[in-house]
């Protein structure tokens, strides 16, 4: 009777237990509310949750600081690497109108790309150019734009591709130096900036670019950091200014060689060094990419450097400080767009042809064809532009950066030495557009500037020297 009774009872007990609503549980003593983790467990998965937010705030703090830094390095680039580059390069009289264009570029393309240039850059649009959704910075602030840089803020990632739009015009300045009005300069640039640059950089990097390689693209051309986007527009376009606005008075008669190779000297230095932020920046977090990239870039420019002058050693008997430091510039050029796509070793591979290629372009080509490229801008960066960014399609590895990927998410080839030919159609394309937009935007420009403003300072004015015809300065006071 007793068995049957507690039979009874825990049968009761246990009825009402799974009546009872979920999460209670019966016991012995009383019913209390079951958690669905042990205490010890909820601490640990809280702990674990706050160590990953820790580790995303430490990587978005690290990957800013770099770009950040990245920024000032490619500034330096222009304001004083450039200005002290191309002011050596010049006559005397010209060195403060020279460093002046590189200076006022710094001001007026910030203020544009502040009101609309980085909208029209990097903005929602269709593929050829973005909109105005970003006009006057609007939407760009502190938090990350996931379509660019998802580790850091937007306003971070603004100012550094303003640093690119910078210099990018910037390097025109050298194919018509002492000779152009500054008021015309000015005029180009603003207008070149909008119609050439803008439109370039959104086809490669922008959202929905007909040329963006990380974004599906009809034709994704490999550009890291600007081989076509910057260098070959540049370049381009520099040959079109030199052939429009036509020689300087007494070339290539009477010499013009450079009043201070001392100041070029300490310019290309400080290009070098600056050139560490324009390519590893663009990697755009401090990541193993920035390191590839910062590699190639310091393989390529020496490479490059022992090309040139070691070309021109053999034909003239001697390396110069002029051709050594040209060559160094024109390996950073051919490998700004490869940087973040090759190893060391082609790294070479690359700065050593660029530095060969452009040296015969300057050399040889320029002197055949008689075009006076005050600062051989076409024959450094338009042709070791257009050498890396083919060069580009050749080298690219998936090991260093997996930018294509099939259905599965897989990586796939990149490069032609990996089997991926069709590659090289594409950077053909990208470097024919490169080459069509700066050739009739520049041509246009130039034509609309002559008729509205003229484009040459008058022949006592240039005869005079542009420091003081345009600014009403000497670069040296040498009285005693």
């Amino acid at each position: 009777m007793r068995r049957l009774l507690v039979r009874v009872l825990l049968g009761g007990v246990l009825i009402l237990g799974a009546g009872l609503p979920q999460g209670y549980a019966v016991s012995s003593a009383s019913l209390h509310p079951a958690s669905d983790t042990p205490p010890a467990a909820q601490h640990v998965q809280e702990q674990m949750s706050q160590l990953q937010a820790q580790a995303a705030d430490a990587k978005s703090a690290g990957d800013n600081a770099w770009l950040l830094v990245s920024c000032a390095l490619v500034l330096m680039m222009t304001g004083p690497g450039l200005a002290l580059f191309y002011g050596g390069l010049v006559r005397k009289k010209n060195v403060l109108a020279t460093m002046m264009q590189s200076f006022t570029l710094m001001a007026l393309v910030t203020v544009l790309w502040a009101l609309f240039g980085y909208s029209l850059a990097f903005g929602p649009g269709n593929s050829f150019i973005g909109g105005l959704d970003f006009a006057f910075l609007r939407g760009v602030g502190a938090a990350p734009d996931a379509d660019y840089a998802a580790t850091v803020p937007a306003q971070s990632f603004m100012m550094f591709q303003l640093m690119f739009a910078i210099i990018t015009p910037a390097l025109i300045t050298g194919a018509f130096a002492e000779r152009m009005k500054f008021s015309a300069m000015v005029a180009f640039m603003v207008l070149w900036s909008i119609i050439v640059y803008d439109p370039m950089a959104h086809m490669v990097w922008g959202k929905g670019g007909w040329l963006n390689a990380a974004a599906g693209g009809a034709f994704p051309t490999l550009d890291f950091a600007g081989g076509t986007v910057v260098h070959i527009t540049s370049g381009v376009s520099a040959l079109i200014c030199a052939l429009y606005l036509g020689k300087r008075l007494g070339f290539p008669k009477e010499p013009m060689p450079p009043h201070s190779v001392v100041l070029s000297f300490i310019g290309a230095c400080l290009l070098w060094v600056g050139w560490f932020g324009f390519n590893a920046g663009s990697a755009l977090g401090a990541g193993s990419l920035a390191t590839s990239a910062f590699v190639a870039t310091h393989f390529g420019a020496a490479a490059a450097a022992v090309g040139w002058a070691g070309a021109e050693w053999i034909r003239n008997g001697k390396p110069s400080v002029l051709g050594a430091m040209s060559g160094c510039v024109a390996g950073l050029v051919a490998i700004t767009p490869a940087s973040g796509f090759v190893g060391p070793m082609s790294a070479l591979v690359i700065g050593l042809i660029a530095g060969v290629v452009c040296y015969l372009m300057v050399a040889k080509v320029k002197a055949a064809f008689g075009y006076d490229d005050s600062l051989d801008a076409f024959g450094v960066h338009g042709a070791g532009g257009t050498v890396g960014a083919l060069l580009t399609g050749i080298f690219a590895s998936s090991a260093v950066n997996a930018i294509f990927k099939d259905s599965q998410g897989n990586a796939v080839a990149v490069g032609l030495l990996e089997g991926h030919a069709r590659q090289m159609v594409n950077q053909f394309v990208g470097v024919l557009i490169a080459w069509a937009l700066a050739i009739v935007g520049t041509l246009a420009i130039l034509k609309v500037v002559d008729v509205v403003i003229g484009l040459r300072v008058p022949d006592d004015a240039e005869v005079q020297g542009l420091d003081l015809s345009q600014h009403g300065e000497e670069g040296y006071n040498l009285e005693a």
